[in-house]
C-alpha cells in the first residue's frame, strides 16, 4: 500500500505517516493504514531508527480510544451540579459565543485578565496541539502564565546546573556499552524503545543492573537489582564516587581539561563513606563498593536515569548527583557511555515564533502543582486575584494534580467558569461549565520533538475529524474570532504553525525541514551518530565545562556541590510523622495506563482494580493477605486498593500503581488524595513519591 501525505477520498486502503503524541521519551514514529476513510491498523515504523516497527501496550490500542463509544463529538453544556457530569449537547456557535462572553467580561472586571488561568500538559506532547495558538491565546489577553512543572523542572535544573542542558548521551550509541544501570526507571513501561538497545549492550557483554525502591517488570529483566530506599539516590551517586576517588578509578585528565571543581568534590565524596551511605540508602556496603568498581573499571558505562528519580524534595539535586559520575571517570569520551535523562534540549525548533510570548503583558506565574491553593486559597495561594476562569485542555487535573482532595474542592465553586477540551468526559470535565470536542493525533497534524532519541516526527492526520471534533489550535483561533482578538497570528493554519516551529537557523535543526518530513515522516536531528555531546567538553554551562562546582547554585542561595538533600517527609527528619505514617508511598503508572490516558480503554483496564503492593514484613503485622481491601491514608486523604504482598518492593515501601480517573477506582480517589503540592528543591516540581502514608485493612482500627 502505498503511503499518503494527507487524508485521501480514495477508498483504497492506504498507509499515512504519524507520531506518537504521548508523554514518553520514545515518540514512535507510526503507520496508520486507513480504508474508506476509517483507520483499521496502527504500527511502529519499521524503517525508524528508534521505534524499529513496535508500538506499546498502550498505542497499541490507539484506534480502540479513538473509537470508543464514549468519545466526545459535540460541545456540551453543563446543566446539572457541579462534578455530576450532567450535560446536555449544544452548537458550536453557542459554545464560542458563552465562552467568549464570559471570558471577556472576566477579562473587563475589576480583577483582570489575570483571574483566567490556563492549565494544560503533556496530554500531548506536539507543538501544535501543545503550544502554539493555546498560548497566543492566553499571552494575547494578559491571562496568568502557568509553570508547567508537573513532570520534568526538578530533573532538568540539575541537568542544567552539572552539564548545562536537559542534554544526555544518545540511546543509538548504548550497543556500545559495557555497562548499563537503569537508575530509577522502568524502562519495559516508560521507555521500551530503548531496551533492544541495551539488550544489544547485554549480548557484546555488557552488565544490566536496574536501582529501583521497586523490582520492576524491568528490574525482573536485568542482571541485577539493587532496591534502593525512596528519595536517597543523590547519597548512593555521592557513595559510589568516594570509592572512586579513594580507589584511583577516576579519569584525571578529563576531570583537568573538562570540569570545574574537582578538588572540591572529592573532599564532599570523602564526606560519603559507604558505611554512611548504607544507612542512608539501605544499600549494603559491599554492594555500593562493587557497584562503584564495576562503574569505575568500564569504559562507556550509560546510565538512563528517568523522572519518577526526582519527584521528591530532593529530587533536583539527585539528578545534578548522578550527572556528574561520568565526568569522573570520563566516560562521556565514548559512543555508550554518559547519562541521559532527556535529549529534549537537543532540538530547537522555534518556540518563540509559535508561542508569540511577547504578546504578553507582564502577568503573574502559578505552579500548575498548586492548582488546589490556587483555586481554594483567598489569594490564590500565590498572590494576586482569585482565579475565576479556569481552560483545562490536554490534562486531567482532577485527577493527576498532587492533592486532589484540594483541587476537587476548588472545581466544585459555583464562581469558578470552567471550559475543558477533551476527548471524553473525565473526572476533570466533570466539572467543566462546558465541555469542548477535541480530534486525537489521527485527525490533525501536528510536529514532535522527543526526549529519548534525536528524531523530530511529523504528523499528518489520517481520519476527518469525528463528529464535530476540533483540534486544539482551531478552537482557540475560534475562540481568538469571538473574542475580537484580529491580530494576523490568530488567522495561521496548522501547517503554517508547522512551519514557523521549523524557521530556525540553528545548527542541530539543518535539514529538518517542512518537505523533508513531508516525504519522509521523521528526520534525525544534525548530530553525529552516535552523538558524543562532550566527548570534549563543550559542556553548555557558563563554564563551559562540567560544573561539580556551580555559582549559579550559591547565587540561588543553595549548595553549589553534589549533595543529598533528604525528601521532605524523609522519615529520620520528621520522626513524630514517620511514627504515624511509617510508609513511603510510591504511585508510578500501571504498565497499562501512561498518566490518566488510556484508563478508560476497556481492554487495557481489563476489569482491573487499584491495587497497593506490600512487603510481608510489613502486612504481617497488618493483617494484611492478598486480596484485602486495603485504605492508604494520610492527614491529606486517603484512597482504597486491593492488596498484592510481594517482596517486588523494598520493606517500608508500598507501591499504588496508577493513575486511575477517580470516577474508576470504586471509592472516587486515587493516590493523588495523599500527596502534597510541596515543591523540589530546584525547578519547583512535584513531589509525588515523597509522600509517608500507613495502609490497614479496610474497616479495621484507624491509623
Amino acid at each position: 500500500m502505498s503511503v499518503m501525505p494527507v487524508i485521501s477520498n480514495d477508498d483504497a486502503p492506504h498507509v499515512v505517516r504519524g507520531a506518537c503524541p504521548h508523554d514518553c521519551p520514545d515518540t514512535c514514529a507510526t503507520l496508520v493504514t486507513v480504508e474508506r476513510g476509517r483507520a483499521t491498523r496502527i504500527q511502529g515504523d519499521p524503517d525508524h531508527p528508534f521505534t524499529q516497527g513496535f508500538l506499546c501496550a498502550k498505542v497499541n490500542r490507539y484506534l480502540e480510544r479513538t473509537y470508543h463509544r464514549d468519545r466526545l463529538t459535540t460541545p456540551l453544556r453543563r446543566v446539572g451540579p457541579k462534578g455530576s457530569g450532567t450535560f446536555e449537547r449544544a452548537t458550536w456557535d453557542e459554545a464560542l459565543d458563552a465562552i467568549a462572553e464570559r471570558l471577556n467580561a472576566i477579562r473587563a472586571s475589576s480583577d483582570g485578565p489575570q483571574s483566567i488561568l490556563p492549565y494544560s500538559y503533556a496530554g500531548t506532547m506536539g507543538y501544535v496541539q501543545g503550544e502554539s495558538m493555546d498560548r497566543r491565546f492566553f499571552h494575547r489577553i494578559g491571562a496568568s502564565k502557568l509553570d508547567r512543572t508537573i513532570c520534568a523542572t526538578a530533573g532538568a535544573v540539575g541537568m542544567q546546573m552539572t552539564v548545562g542542558a536537559n542534554i544526555g548521551a544518545d540511546a543509538e550509541g548504548v550497543p556500545e556499552s559495557d555497562l548499563v544501570l537503569l537508575w530509577g526507571t522502568n524502562t519495559l513501561t516508560s521507555n521500551p524503545h530503548l531496551w533492544p538497545f541495551v539488550r544489544q549492550a547485554r549480548d557484546h557483554g555488557a552488565t544490566v543492573i536496574a536501582i529501583d525502591p521497586l523490582r520492576t517488570r524491568t528490574a525482573e529483566q536485568c542482571d541485577e537489582w539493587i532496591g534502593i530506599r525512596p528519595g536517597t539516590d543523590a547519597a548512593l551517586a555521592l557513595g559510589m564516587m568516594h570509592v572512586l576517588f579513594a580507589e584511583g578509578l577516576q579519569d584525571d585528565d578529563y576531570i583537568a581539561r573538562h570540569t570545574l571543581g574537582a578538588d572540591q568534590l572529592r573532599a564532599r565524596a570523602a564526606e560519603y563513606p559507604p558505611s554512611l551511605v548504607s544507612a542512608i540508602t539501605g544499600v549494603s556496603e559491599d554492594t555500593i563498593v562493587s557497584l562503584a568498581r564495576r562503574y569505575g573499571a568500564a569504559k562507556a558505562a550509560f546510565i538512563r536515569i528517568n523522572y519518577g528519580l526526582q519527584r521528591h524534595g530532593g529530587g533536583g539535586m539527585a539528578v545534578r548527583t548522578i550527572a556528574c559520575l561520568p565526568a569522573v571517570v570520563g566516560h562521556w569520551r565514548r559512543a555508550g557511555g554518559g547519562v541521559q535523562l532527556s535529549t529534549s534540549a537537543a532540538f530547537q525548533f522555534n518556540k518563540q515564533a509559535l508561542q508569540r510570548p511577547d504578546l504578553s503583558p507582564p502577568v503573574r506565574t502559578i505552579n500548575m502543582i498548586r492548582l488546589g491553593h490556587a483555586l481554594t486559597l483567598p489569594d490564590a495561594g500565590v498572590g494576586g486575584p482569585p482565579v475565576k476562569a479556569l481552560v483545562v485542555y490536554n490534562s486531567n487535573p482532577a485527577a493527576v494534580a498532587p492533592d486532589t482532595n484540594d483541587v476537587r474542592r476548588g472545581l466544585l465553586r459555583d464562581d469558578l467558569f470552567t471550559v475543558v477540551l477533551e476527548h471524553f468526559l473525565t473526572d476533570t470535565a466533570d466539572h467543566a461549565d462546558w465541555v469542548l470536542p477535541a480530534t486525537t493525533q489521527l485527525e490533525h497534524w501536528d510536529v514532535h520533538f522527543a526526549y529519548g532519541h534525536l528524531h523530530a516526527t511529523l504528523n499528518r492526520p489520517a481520519i476527518a475529524p469525528l463528529g464535530e471534533a476540533k483540534s486544539n489550535a482551531e478552537i482557540f483561533r475560534l475562540l481568538a474570532q469571538r473574542m475580537g482578538l484580529d491580530d494576523a497570528c490568530f488567522r495561521d493554519d496548522d501547517v503554517t504553525l508547522i512551519r514557523q516551529a521549523l524557521d530556525t537557523t540553528a545548527d542541530r535543526m539543518k535539514g529538518v525541514t517542512f518537505d523533508a518530513l513531508m516525504e519522509h515522516g521523521w528526520v534525525r536531528l544534525n548530530v553525529p551518530r552516535p552523538f558524543l555531546p562532550f566527548a570534549d567538553g563543550g559542556f553548555l554551562t557558563p563554564s563551559g565545562k562540567c560544573e561539580f562546582y556551580s555559582e549559579r547554585m550559591v547565587r540561588m542561595g543553595l549548595d553549589p556541590l553534589p549533595a543529598f538533600t533528604p525528601p521532605h517527609e524523609f522519615p529520620e527528619n520528621v520522626p513524630a510523622l514517620a511514627a504515624k505514617y511509617p510508609l513511603t508511598l510510591i504511585s508510578s503508572p500501571r504498565h497499562q495506563f501512561l498518566n490518566s490516558t488510556f484508563v478508560n480503554v476497556d481492554s487495557l483496564r481489563r476489569d482491573a482494580k487499584p491495587e497497593v503492593m506490600v512487603h510481608p514484613h510489613d502486612a504481617a503485622p497488618r493483617g494484611i493477605v492478598d486480596g484485602a481491601t486495603l485504605v492508604v491514608r494520610n492527614d491529606r486523604g486517603e484512597f482504597h486498593g486491593v492488596a498484592r504482598v510481594t517482596d517486588a518492593v523494598r520493606p517500608t515501601v508500598v507501591w499504588a500503581p496508577s493513575v486511575w480517573w477517580l470516577k474508576l477506582t470504586g471509592d472516587g480517589a486515587n493516590a493523588n488524595a495523599t500527596t502534597s503540592q510541596l515543591e523540589t528543591d530546584l525547578g519547583h516540581g512535584p513531589v509525588f513519591y515523597d509522600n509517608l502514608v500507613e495502609v490497614a485493612v479496610a474497616g479495621g482500627a484507624r491509623a
